[in-house]
């Protein structure tokens, strides 16, 4: 897929993650619902439609092609080493955490309980790991994907997962942008097969809404999805199973 193609795509993901139509695109640039699939279909965006298209999504260009970007560079499984400094320093681990999600050294100072000489260890032990690159007037830039995969058995996992689900599944899930769907049944491979793809597909535009979110301007909240999916049984029902039903009598 060229760079141009690539970047319809990625309107088009930023079109799905806001609710938008043709004809709703079309309402915001004043062109009409024929003129912008035609353009999507041609792909003939001038660079100032172009920019006008994400100024109405409330993104630039240039977040347009982060977004191409991470498409093609979807997840970063970390050195050993990395994951071991993280795990065994609870202040670089929230540092690294806000710097993945695009907050400034100065940003995070104003909002959490960090004074300038603890941020610039932990700045300069970021740059030590390799995981972010010093840039003039102590900006950075990170050099790990956002998108972190964490070891399955990794110091990270094992210092934090417990917690973090306790945290999060604490919770009655009765806010107003609070889900929680619980339904276990009974169902066939093939419909087990299908849902996988579809839970999939929404973890993977989960992400694309993040990092379209990322740089802009809009309040943002904290927000944490979590996908479990997989063959199980409730003990309680399990343990009256028949260990060996077909040896019964009709």
């Amino acid at each position: 897929m060229d760079e141009t193609r690539q970047l319809i795509e990625a309107l088009k993901r930023s079109l799905k993650a806001r609710g938008l139509t043709y004809k709703s695109l079309g309402g915001r640039i004043n062109l009409s619902e024929a003129s912008v699939k035609r353009i999507f279909a041609q792909g003939t965006f001038s660079l100032k439609r172009l920019e006008q298209i994400c100024g109405s999504l409330d993104m630039s260009i240039t977040d347009l092609a982060r977004m191409v970007d991470h498409k093609n560079h979807r997840s970063t499984t970390l050195d050993l080493s990395q994951e071991v400094a993280l795990a065994k320093d609870p202040a670089l681990l929230t540092y690294f955490y806000l710097i993945l999600n695009g907050w400034k050294d100065n940003q995070i100072r104003r909002h959490y309980r960090f004074e300038e000489p603890q941020t610039r260890k932990l700045f300069d032990r970021l740059v030590e790991l390799a995981l972010i690159e010093e840039l003039p007037k102590r900006a950075c830039r990170l050099r790990v994907g956002r998108q972190i995969v964490w070891r399955r058995d990794g110091p990270v996992r094992r210092a934090y997962e417990r917690q973090v689900y306790g945290e999060f599944l604490r919770s009655s899930f009765e806010g107003d942008r609070d889900f929680l769907g619980w339904q276990p049944a009974e169902l066939t491979s093939t419909s087990i097969d299908v849902l996988k793809r579809k839970l999939a597909q929404l973890y993977q535009e989960f992400l694309e809404m993040a990092e379209l979110d990322l740089h802009s301007n809009q309040p943002k909240c904290g927000t944490a999805l979590l996908l479990a999916f997989r063959p199980w049984i409730f003990s309680l029902v399990a343990a009256r199973r028949r260990p060996n039903p077909g040896a019964l009598s009709a």
